[in-house]
């Protein structure tokens, strides 16, 4: 009985210490990023070809299911798992490529404005402030209508949405570093500005951009999610979660889970996405590590 005590508040202690990622989480984030790169070798049936004598299928363990389908089917007959597998992949490649564009573009026009001040501040905090007065569904509703519902669209929305996040969160630590004594002795020791703002300031802003990009990762899920629902994002046949919900809406009274497993698997995703950004925030943040 001791024994398994004993093992009962180890593997407590483990789940609770904050030096390990939340486990459950992680393994939901796993599965993701695993069926997004294996996605085609995972997938039991074509994602975008479907049988209509198949169609409305139940998941398994309901009456009226088939084994070939776990997870049912949608109304053209569609495996649903196949189609939540395959859609993983737009997900990831739409929401890393826009973090990545958003990151790099926030992060270089903060590191200028605080670094370098005066107008240039000025100027970059006015565009931040407009940017943040257009609504980010105004503008896919405009790019869907001048080139058409694209994965790059939602690109462009994400990195407009999120982009000035980056640069007021940068510009405010910018203006703290370069008051710091050794930026003064480089500048002492003869170094450029692009040589300070490389080598002595830029290297200290990295684990913030982080924090902020792991966090904001469930949000352009979201985002991405809420533009295909609303047919401005990822057009069809795609198999985008959010083409998956809107694809349901028509029959949800007979047949839920062709919207709602979408639904509750953007859930997840997004929930642990938040928990292991949480958490590398205090990995990452010296104060709340010390906690």
């Amino acid at each position: 009985m001791g024994a398994l005590l004993e093992s009962a508040f180890a593997i407590r202690r483990f789940w609770g210490d904050r030096r390990w990622p939340p486990p459950f989480p992680l393994l939901i984030v796993v599965l993701f990023l695993f069926s997004a790169i294996f996605g085609p070798l995972l997938a039991p049936h074509s994602p975008t070809e479907g049988t209509l004598a198949k169609r409305l299928l139940p998941p398994v363990g309901l009456d009226g299911a088939e084994a070939d389908y776990i997870l049912g089917t949608d109304g053209q007959g569609r495996d649903i798992l196949s189609r939540l597998i395959h859609g993983a992949r737009i997900t990831l490649l739409v929401s890393v490529a826009g973090i990545a564009v958003t990151s790099v573009l926030g992060t270089v026009i903060g590191l200028l404005a605080g670094f370098l001040g005066g107008w240039a501040d000025f100027i970059a905090m006015r565009v931040v402030d407009v940017s943040l007065s257009i609504p980010g569904m105004l503008i896919a509703v405009l790019l869907a209508a001048v080139f058409g519902a694209s994965a790059t669209n939602v690109t462009i929305v994400i990195v407009i949405v999120l982009w000035p996040d980056y640069a007021r969160l940068v510009r405010g630590e910018t203006l703290a570093l370069r008051e710091q004594d050794y930026v003064a002795l480089a500048r002492v020791a003869g170094c450029s500005n692009m040589t300070i703002m490389r080598r002595h300031i830029l290297p200290n802003l990295v684990p913030s951009v982080l924090v902020l990009a792991s966090l904001h990762v469930g949000l352009a899920i979201v985002l991405e999610a809420s533009l295909s629902f609303l047919g401005v994002g990822v057009p069809p046949p795609s198999s985008s979660w959010g083409l998956l919900i809107n694809e349901g809406r028509g029959v949800l009274e007979r047949a839920w889970w062709v919207s709602m497993l979408p639904g509750l698997v953007i859930a997840l995703t997004v929930i642990s996405l938040n928990m292991l950004g949480d958490w590398t925030r205090d990995r990452l943040d010296p104060t709340l590590r010390q906690l």
